[in-house]
């Protein structure tokens, strides 16, 4: 939490803590709001990562590699003419055993939100964006039809999104107009697993459209959860596209 303070601060941002206790200790999300210079009354995107790590594994990919991309969000979009309100949160407690539980830092979030009545237009979850693999093979699916649609090669960015939403879609179009890295899109339930595995969860809780950004986790990276999970293994050239 203090180096990504430290970072967002030598920028000249101002950095918001949202404090909160559970079990005993003091957490924090970190935020950065960036205002719009000529609102288009879509509402506020939100854009989020978590700075927790399973157990005490390196977590490069997950998840210091989508920290790292919040970090640098803030410096592409501080100056930038933004037509709608932006907020930049690097959430805590993400990991297992809070996971799933109403104490995600995510969740505290999520729900401050919804109680101050927030127009929200899309919550973007950036979530592993460090690992690929041009191995034929590399990339596996939670069922084996999406093989037939989906590339086999981990070569990837991948857009998740819930069933019954088509925001994904969108993200993907808009990625595809900015970078040359492959960019594909899913719409699941969340019976599929994997569809629902980070901090956007807890926006559709509160019924706000969100989507997850991911190099798809332990379908390509190997080394998910483990100590093998360094930063020598990441494709900063992809993960900066």
């Amino acid at each position: 939490a203090n180096y990504v303070r430290t970072q967002w601060e030598a920028m000249g941002l101002t950095v918001e803590d949202q404090v909160f206790d559970v079990r005993g200790n003091t957490y924090r999300n970190l935020i950065v709001k960036l205002p719009s210079e000529s609102p288009s009354g879509k509402g506020k995107i939100i854009i989020g990562a978590h700075y927790d790590v399973a157990h005490d594994f390196p977590g490069a990919d997950d998840n210091a590699s989508g920290t790292a991309g919040l970090i640098e969000l803030a410096r592409l979009l501080k100056d930038a003419k933004l037509s709608q309100d932006v907020e930049l949160v690097a959430f805590t407690l993400e990991e297992p055993p809070i996971f799933g539980t109403e104490k995600m830092g995510s969740f505290i979030h999520a729900q401050s939100l919804h109680e101050a009545g927030a127009a929200i237009d899309l919550m973007i979850s950036v979530e592993m964006i460090g690992y690929y693999s041009d191995e034929p093979g590399s990339q596996t699916f939670p069922v084996k039809p999406l093989g037939l649609y989906y590339p086999n090669t981990g070569n990837f960015i991948g857009v998740v999104d819930r069933l019954s939403s088509r925001r994904s879609t969108e993200v993907k179009r808009a990625m595809r107009d900015a970078t040359n890295l492959p960019v594909h899109s899913i719409n699941g339930p969340a019976i599929l697993p994997g569809i629902n595995f980070s901090d956007h969860l807890n926006y559709w809780h509160f019924e706000y459209d969100a989507v997850m950004v991911t190099d798809t986790s332990f379908y390509r990276n190997t080394a998910y959860h483990t100590k093998d999970d360094t930063a020598d293994r990441l494709d900063y050239d992809k993960m900066a596209k």
